[in-house]
């Protein structure tokens, strides 16, 4: 266990902003954690410190003067199965994408439109993430959290978790009270194949595929996200900087009747969700750049560091678009990424 001092993060956040925590360190096992909370106190200030996953949902505006934690759990295995499902746990260090694929060759379907997602295990249930029609809480079991307060793990269930739209009850009241060490998933035996969201259809077509399964879904929603996002290897983003905002009907039908391309889908409760990018592209934000600080050519809603922009330049930004949507169509929109 080593507790390292003035440590560049630009390689541990996708935006690849050149922060500096004061202190840094890793754990690999839920001991060196519990070390780890325990010597900081003769470190730092006792509210001073930070869990950092894959860096892909956030966004440092300065230096960070405290202690980050890099999680870097891993582990992935079969828990139990029954007749329809196998249940399949991961360390809360293990990359995403990499896990998805693991459920592909496994023949264990559920996450396949989870496809390329950037960030580790750990996030997913924090940040319910979703695309292409799923999300975790469809496959979501059970997750293990280390209590900061108490010393233990605690066991959350999916209703303990309220997953909602890249939300969750971590976000929220057990903000900072919890650090997510594994997830468990309930993947399925037999796919039920999920193609009607955004272009995946077509993709398929492209690929021309006969016969549909997990590892074509994937493939086409890989082919997808790699022709309109970009690489944060090659280019520092966190993805959709931007959740989409949701609005009344009655708002929605005023919208319409102004903005008649306005793109809206429907929500269980009647609501409407509004397409954020679209939004924002009306606003001519689509492929703005100032310095190194730019929206993304081929989708609104990824900011993106071009080089050596500063996480204030870009956060300077996304509150232009925010007020210049708030502007036009009164709509306020909420940023998707943890600003630091």
């Amino acid at each position: 266990m080593d507790i390292q001092a003035n440590i560049s993060l630009k390689k541990f956040n996708t935006f690849g902003i050149d922060a500096h925590a004061r202190y840094f360190s890793r754990f690999k096992t839920v001991e060196e954690l519990h070390d780890l909370l325990d010597l900081r106190k003769s470190i730092v200030d006792l509210s001073s410190f930070s869990v950092l996953g894959g860096g892909s949902n956030i966004l440092f505006t300065k230096n960070y003067d405290g202690l980050i934690l890099k999680n870097e759990l891993k582990g992935i295995k079969k828990i139990k199965e029954d007749e329809h499902h196998v249940y399949v746990q991961a360390g809360a260090g293990e990359n995403w994408h990499q896990f998805v694929l693991y459920c592909i060759e496994n023949n264990l379907a559920g996450i396949e439109n989870l496809s390329l997602i950037p960030g580790n295990v750990g996030a997913s249930p924090m940040q319910n993430i979703g695309a292409y029609g799923v999300e975790i809480k469809d496959v979501f079991a059970y997750l293990e959290a280390y209590s900061i307060k108490e010393k233990v793990l605690h066991t959350f269930s999916l209703n303990d978790c309220e997953l909602g739209y890249r939300d969750s009850i971590f976000k929220r009241k057990y903000k900072n009270e919890f650090i997510i060490t594994s997830v468990t998933y309930r993947l399925n035996k037999q796919p039920h194949f999920n193609v009607s969201y955004g272009a995946i259809k077509d993709e398929l077509e492209k690929m021309k595929v006969k016969e549909l399964s997990i590892k074509s879904i994937s493939q086409a929603v890989i082919n997808i996200r790699s022709s309109k996002l970009p690489d944060p290897a090659k280019i520092g983003n966190a993805g959709s900087f931007f959740k989409n905002p949701t609005v009344s009907r009655s708002f929605f039908e005023t919208l319409k009747n102004k903005f008649p391309g306005i793109v809206g889908y429907d929500v269980h409760n009647g609501d409407i969700k509004l397409a954020a990018g679209w939004l924002i592209e009306q606003c001519g934000w689509k492929g703005f750049r100032k310095g190194d600080a730019g929206c993304y050519d081929k989708q609104a809603l990824v900011l993106v560091n071009y080089g050596t922009a500063t996480g204030d330049e870009i956060y300077n930004l996304s509150e232009d678009i925010l007020q210049s949507v708030k502007e036009k169509f009164g709509v306020k929109l909420e940023r998707e990424v943890n600003i630091f």
